[in-house]
C-alpha cells in the first residue's frame, strides 16, 4: 500500500467510502472498552490479593526494632519500608520519607509547601509576581493539573528519544528566575515510554538555575516496571549525580507501589537531600501523626525485599506484555508505511504514544468514542490540554484483556485511517 499522501483524489475518495462502511459496521458491534487511563487490570489486582493474608488478629505487629505499628511514632516511615522504597529508587534509606498510599498526594503537597512556605527559607512562591514550571511534553496530565491548580504558568519543553530537550531546559532555567521547577518521568516516561539517557540525567544534575529555589520533580513511577527480562532500560541515579555536580538539594524524587500492589492502596515515598527532608518533616509534624505503618509493614512482610518485588513485577509483565504486543502488532500491520502515524515501542511502563497527522488527534479520539472505545482525551498529554499540533494520542493497554485490546486497536487504526483520509481530502 502506498502512503496516503501519494494517492490521487479519486483513490482517496474510494478509500474513504470503504473505510466509512467499515466504521459503520464497527459501530454496530456495540463495543464498550476503556483504555483511557493506565490502570492495572483485574488480573493484576487479583494476583496480589494474598497480601491481605499477611496479617491476622494474632499477627506480631512490631517492626524489627520492636516498634508497634498500630500506634503513633515513626512519622516518616518504618525503617524496613524506607529500605524497600529506597531500593526501588536506587537511593540510600536515609534519603527517604515513606508517606501514604500513592505518590500523587506527595507531589501535590510538595508544590503546595513551596507555594505557602517557600523552599529552604526562600520566599513562598505565592508571594512572587510570577511562578513558572517547565513541562516536558507529551507528558503526564496529572502533573500539569497540579501546577495549573496552583496558578503556575507552564512552559512546554519538547521530548526527544533521550528525554526532554536539554538545550532548551538549560537555557530557560539559566535565564529566568521565575522558573521554579520541572516535571520529569525519567524512566518509561508517561506517555512516550522514553527513558532518560545518562547524558540527560547528568545535564539535569549540572543545571545552573537562576532561581536558588528551583527544584526537579523527578517522578520515578516506573522504576521497576519492565516488560521484558532481556530488554530493560536503566537510568542514572539522580540524587547522587546532583551531589557530584554540587547541587545536592535540587531534586525531589517520588515513587509508589500503586502499579505494584494496589492502586490507591500501596505505599509511596519521597527521596531527597537531608536539608530537603528536614524541611518536609517540619510540615509533616503539623500535618500528620504518621501515615499507615500497618500497610507499610504489610508490604515489607509480603515482598520481603527488592528481589521479591522484582519477582512479582515479572508476573505483572507476563500479564501486560501480550496487550502491548497486541496493539503494536495491529499498528505495524495496518499503518506501517502509510505516512499517517508514528508510535513508540517501549521496553516498560504503561503507555504507547501515538502521533497522528497534524490536526487529527481530536477527531480520531472522538470517532473511537462514538464506536465504543474510550481513550485518553486528545491534548491531555500537553499543558492546559492543548497539543499545538493536535497529533498526540496516549494508548493505555493495561486494563482491557488482550482480546479486547486487539479489538480496540483494530477500531483505533480504522479511525486513524478514516480521519487521515478526510484530512487529506480537505486540503
Amino acid at each position: 500500500m502506498k502512503a496516503y499522501q501519494e494517492l490521487s483524489r479519486e483513490e482517496l475518495l474510494e478509500l474513504q467510502k470503504e473505510l466509512s462502511a467499515a466504521y459503520e459496521d464497527a459501530k454496530g458491534k456495540g463495543l464498550k472498552l476503556d483504555m483511557s487511563r493506565g490502570k492495572p487490570s483485574i488480573a493484576q489486582l487479583d494476583m496480589v490479593m494474598d497480601i491481605m493474608d499477611v496479617f491476622t488478629s494474632q499477627s506480631d505487629m512490631k517492626t524489627e526494632a520492636g516498634v508497634d505499628v498500630r500506634n503513633s511514632g515513626l512519622m516518616d516511615g518504618i525503617p524496613e519500608a524506607k529500605k524497600l522504597m529506597a531500593d526501588i529508587m536506587g537511593v540510600s534509606p536515609e534519603n527517604v520519607i515513606v508517606c501514604g498510599n500513592a505518590s500523587l498526594p506527595i507531589m501535590y503537597d510538595s508544590v503546595s509547601r513551596c507555594m505557602t512556605h517557600g523552599v529552604l527559607g526562600g520566599t513562598p512562591w505565592c508571594k512572587l509576581e510570577k511562578v513558572k514550571f517547565l513541562c516536558p511534553a507529551p507528558g503526564y496530565d496529572r502533573h500539569f493539573a497540579i501546577t495549573e491548580h496552583f496558578g503556575i504558568e507552564m512552559i512546554t519543553v519538547p521530548m526527544t528519544p533521550e528525554g526532554p530537550d536539554m538545550d532548551i531546559v538549560e537555557k530557560l532555567v539559566a535565564e529566568d528566575e521565575s522558573i521554579k521547577g520541572i516535571w520529569c518521568v525519567p524512566k518509561y516516561a508517561n506517555p512516550t515510554g522514553v527513558s532518560y539517557s545518562d547524558e540527560t540525567v547528568r545535564r539535569f544534575a549540572a543545571l545552573k538555575p537562576a532561581a536558588k529555589d528551583f527544584r526537579i520533580f523527578w517522578d520515578n513511577a516506573y522504576a521497576i516496571h519492565h516488560l521484558y527480562d532481556d530488554r530493560q532500560d536503566e537510568i542514572l541515579e539522580i540524587l547522587s549525580e546532583c551531589e557530584k555536580a554540587g547541587n545536592p538539594d535540587m531534586v525531589y524524587e517520588f515513587c509508589s507501589t500503586s502499579k505494584i500492589s494496589f492502586a490507591g492502596g500501596g505505599v509511596a515515598a519521597v527521596a531527597s537531600s537531608k536539608a530537603n527532608l528536614d524541611n518536609i518533616r517540619k510540615s509533616m509534624t503539623i500535618q500528620t501523626i504518621g501515615y499507615d505503618k500497618i500497610n507499610q509493614l504489610r508490604h515489607v512482610r509480603y515482598y520481603k525485599n527488592i528481589d521479591g518485588m522484582r519477582a512479582h513485577m515479572r508476573k505483572h509483565a507476563d500479564l501486560i506484555r501480550p496487550k502491548f504486543e497486541a496493539v503494536l502488532a495491529v499498528l505495524n500491520r495496518e499503518l506501517a508505511g502509510l505516512g499517517i502515524g508514528t508510535w513508540t515501542n517501549p521496553n516498560g511502563g504503561y503507555f504507547i504514544s501515538f502521533d497522528a497527522m497534524e490536526g487529527c488527534a481530536k477527531a480520531i479520539v472522538a470517532k473511537c468514542k462514538e464506536a465504543g472505545v474510550v481513550m485518553t482525551g486528545a491534548g491531555a498529554t500537553f499543558p492546559y490540554g492543548k497539543d499545538p499540533k493536535d497529533s498526540n494520542i496516549r494508548i493505555a493497554p493495561s486494563f482491557p484483556t488482550p482480546e479486547e485490546m486487539a479489538q480496540a486497536a483494530d477500531l483505533f487504526v480504522l479511525c486513524v485511517k478514516l480521519v487521515s483520509v478526510e484530512k487529506l481530502l480537505a486540503q
